[in-house]
């Protein structure tokens, strides 16, 4: 551990929240705050994969898509521990499909990767704003929220959302607090998770582990970044730039949606690409 923290916030003593913390980025990243001193509280709906015992983390099973039960347990935390000095919103859950698929799946989906962040957020941000000291709040969204690959357009609309509930968040943290409180836009490349696991047993080659993606999002608070974008084994930051760029692009060209993946302009991505 360093003198000088990585961020303000990320102080001995003082209290962590990470939701889907069991499992995936969340498990790296609460080992990462309580290395640092921090007391760390896990929220997850699913405890059977976390080995609790010696660990010294505060445990509560909690699905985050259920705001009453959030807002008592936060209430609940924020009376034994104080304000949280970190929120990361990392509970996720894949699946949903496209517009044809089960409203059910839908509602599953957005209830959980977008909605639960509300919930989170409305029910710790209110101690942090009331509070004098520097916190520190991380949403975990997708490079799907950006680039919008097709067929699963249900994650795609959660983790869009979340990219925007982030960046108004950053603006209004600004406004209110002088940047004492900052948020910041997790953007995980390709990482092996449960999530993965469940389709595919062994890491595949070209996926990060998620504690190579914690390391890569700490690397990126000690710089200030706002928007954490994460590299894999197989995709460099230079080609998340121009897919990302060529998105922009469909609205500004008028293109058809999507037309990095429209037969009539594969030729032309292409060349985007190498240029």
């Amino acid at each position: 551990m360093t003198d000088t923290p990585i961020h303000p916030a990320l102080t001995a003593g003082r209290l962590a929240i990470v939701t889907g913390g069991a499992s995936g980025i969340g498990l790296p990243a609460a080992h990462r705050f309580k290395d640092l001193g921090l007391t760390v509280c896990i929220l997850d709906r699913n405890l059977s994969s976390l080995d609790i015992e010696g660990h010294g983390f505060i445990v509560h099973e909690q699905d985050i898509s259920d705001a009453r039960s959030v807002s008592a347990l936060a209430a609940s935390l924020i009376a034994e521990h104080g304000p949280p000095a970190v929120l990361m919103n990392n509970a996720g859950i894949g699946g949903g499909g496209d517009i044809l698929a089960d409203i059910d799946a839908w509602e599953a989906v957005i209830a959980t990767n977008l909605m639960g962040m509300v919930y989170g957020l409305k029910a710790f941000l209110p101690a942090m704003l009331a509070g004098d000291q520097p916190g520190l709040i991380i949403n975990t969204g997708s490079k799907q929220g950006i680039t919008q690959p097709p067929g699963n357009t249900a994650y795609n609309v959660s983790k869009s959302g979340v990219k925007a509930l982030t960046e108004g968040l950053a603006h209004t943290l600004r406004d209110k607090t002088g940047s004492r409180i900052t948020a910041h836009l997790l953007i995980p490349g390709f990482t092996y998770t449960g999530m993965i696991a469940r389709h595919i047993p062994t890491q595949p080659p070209g996926a990060w582990s998620s504690e190579q993606v914690v390391d890569f999002m700490m690397q990126s608070l000690d710089r200030g970044d706002f928007y954490i974008l994460c590299p894999d084994n197989d995709t460099p930051r230079e080609t998340d730039e121009k897919r990302i760029l060529w998105n922009a692009g469909d609205i500004i060209e008028n293109r058809p949606a999507l037309s990095r993946w429209h037969p009539d302009y594969k030729d032309a991505f292409d060349a985007f690409m190498v240029d």
